[in-house]
């Protein structure tokens, strides 16, 4: 520890990043900041306003961090008046396996603001010449929001950065808040639907909200991810505004998952948002813009999506969402098309903020872009509710606007593709009567699966537990299924764990692709296009592991499958 709090040139690696205590293994509650690998040069660039590549490039190794970093400075504000200490711990991850007592340095900090500073030359694990941080975590008295903490690095003598300021504060009441809110109604399109869902939940019908998207959906970076994400905050503003008697009658479904696009969502429609058919929303909001880069149909599988949403019993409204990265960066160029082809109402984030980042306060200036996001990828909780915000402004739009008469025309040739609309989930649960099946070698069930934060839950729930897995002991039998089909897709697990290897799929006798589940390095859903053909027809589809794998393990989460041509005026969409 540090008592010396002389001036130092330094940057924000966190600053004022909310805590939340999840509660771990042991039984205690901790909320962990990461430190390590690239995370720690992106939050130096965003979160510190680094722009010198050559201190971003001496961040990337231990060694560059020791001739960089005089000292670590924590100051942690606890959402009480009453002054405690919290217990923090710092982790060294350089060590393989197990991080041991000696990569682990723990400390009190004060919760009133008092910053307490780590000499980096002082940490225990220095004596050995190493140094690679891998986390920050702070103990927490209990489960959910318990204040705010900002992380400080400060510079050996000799390196000099722009001067840490912080950022004014954000005021949500004033003209250029309104404007930057009004500016994310990228198009108010057809009115009748969503004028029809207001005007039920205003006569006190039930109403239902769903949302289908990726990680800023599920709530990533809220904190606590269940009532702080956009999609809970919007749905309160809608159930306050415009339901009777308090709302009762007006219900929330999220169906948000890290790191999936479209071309996975359009697979879970049914079972996350339908609930196999129990639920029938009025209001569907779609969140795939900075998720879709992954699409291998490049829009297929997204206008898919929304005219499978667009298709329900309740003729529901649909919405589309455009989220942004914080270098600026969506896919609202291909994606916003789409809506206006159909005239969907469409809001955009990226159009709402990204212009005013540059500006100061007296310019029009109305948040920073480290007060918008958490990280690079996700808005933190000021972030969220801005988004929650924009959707509000299309609610109100809609409600003062002259009342569309005419439908949307779903009958009419799509704009990129609908070959997936008719798209079902298909696994260990459902496979029995419907194809002819042969378990070969994937004869286990996967446990250790991606998990999501479901409605308004605070818990996460495993995707995918219907599962067939390949144990590295369980010999080399191939999975066979033989369906007829028009298009079948395979959903498999992503894992960081070098226990899992490669797969080769054949169709028909024939080679058409391998699945690398090491490829993202943590356990995701992955969805893989097998076969896309104008036509149904029986097809054989037969996965092994390759040449090499056959001492790894590989798991089958599902398959998404289409067994009719995707007629839409034929089918009456």
């Amino acid at each position: 520890m540090n008592k010396d709090l002389s001036p130092r040139s330094g940057f924000y690696v966190y600053l004022a990043t909310e805590l939340e205590g999840s509660q771990r293994d042991s039984g205690f509650f901790s909320q962990p900041l990461p430190l390590e690998g690239p995370v720690l040069a992106e939050r130096a660039e965003w979160t510190g306003g680094i722009q010198d590549k050559s201190i971003l490039e001496l961040l990337g190794n231990g060694a560059g961090i020791a001739r960089l970093v005089h000292s670590i400075g924590i100051a942690v504000h606890g959402e009480s008046n009453d002054v405690s200490d919290i217990q923090a711990t710092l982790e060294n991850r350089a060590a393989a396996g197990m991080p041991s007592e000696n990569s682990r340095f723990s400390f009190a900090c004060r919760t009133d603001g008092t910053e307490t500073r780590l000499e980096i030359g002082r940490l225990p694990w220095m004596k050995d010449g190493s140094l690679a941080l891998g986390q920050l975590s702070f103990a927490l008295p209990r489960s959910g929001a318990a204040g705010t903490a900002t992380i400080c690095f400060y510079l050996h003598e000799g390196f000099q950065v722009a001067a840490m300021l912080p950022d004014p504060p954000v005021d949500t009441q004033s003209s250029a808040y309104r404007d930057m809110i009004a500016r994310s109604l990228l198009s108010s399109g057809n009115n009748k639907r969503l004028k029809n869902a207001i005007a039920k939940a205003k006569n006190g019908e039930p109403v239902v909200i769903a949302y289908i998207g990726g990680s800023i959906t599920q709530g990533a970076c809220a904190r606590p991810a269940h009532h702080a994400c956009y999609a809970y905050l919007s749905y309160l503003k809608f159930k306050e505004t415009y339901g009777k008697d308090g709302g009762d009658s007006i219900s929330f479904i999220k169906a948000g998952v890290g790191g999936t696009p479209s071309e996975l969502g359009m697979i879970r429609y049914e079972r996350d948002v339908l609930r196999d058919g129990a639920v029938q929303p009025d209001i569907v909001i779609v969140e795939f813009a900075v998720n879709d880069a992954d699409d291998e149909t490049e829009g297929k599988c997204y206008e898919s999506l929304v005219l499978k949403a667009l298709s329900g019993e309740q003729s529901p409204a649909v919405i589309l969402l455009f989220s942004v990265f914080i270098n600026d960066w969506n896919l609202q160029e291909r994606l916003a098309p789409v809506g206006a082809y159909y005239g969907l109402p469409m809001v955009s984030i990226k159009d709402a903020v990204t212009p005013q980042f540059s500006l100061s306060t007296e310019e029009g200036g109305v948040i920073t872009r480290r007060q918008f996001f958490d990280d690079i990828y996700h808005p933190g909780n000021k972030g969220h509710v801005i988004m929650a915000d924009c959707l509000a402004f299309l609610f109100a739009q809609a409600d003062e606007m002259e009342h569309d008469r005419e439908e949307i025309k779903l009958t009419k040739p799509p704009l990129i593709g609908n070959d997936f609309v008719n798209v079902t989930l298909l696994d260990r649960s459902t496979a029995t009567g419907k194809v002819h099946l042969s378990e070969g070698s994937f004869q286990d069930i996967d446990n250790e699966l991606q998990m999501a934060e479901f409605d308004d839950k605070p818990y996460a729930e495993p995707l995918f537990p219907h599962n067939w897995m390949r144990k590295a002991d369980s010999g080399d039998v191939p999975f066979t299924m033989t369906l007829r089909c028009k298009s079948l897709l395979l959903i498999y697990k992503d894992s960081g764990s070098n226990e899992f290897g490669t797969v080769e799929i054949t169709v028909d006798g024939h080679l058409v692709t391998t699945a690398n589940p090491q490829q993202i390095k943590w356990t995701h859903c992955h969805a893989l296009l097998l076969i896309n053909e104008p036509e149904e027809a029986q097809h054989t589809v037969e996965i092994a592991m390759a040449a090499g794998h056959a001492d790894k393990c590989f798991t089958i989460l599902g398959f998404g499958v289409v067994n009719e041509i995707a007629a839409l005026g034929a089918a009456g969409y």
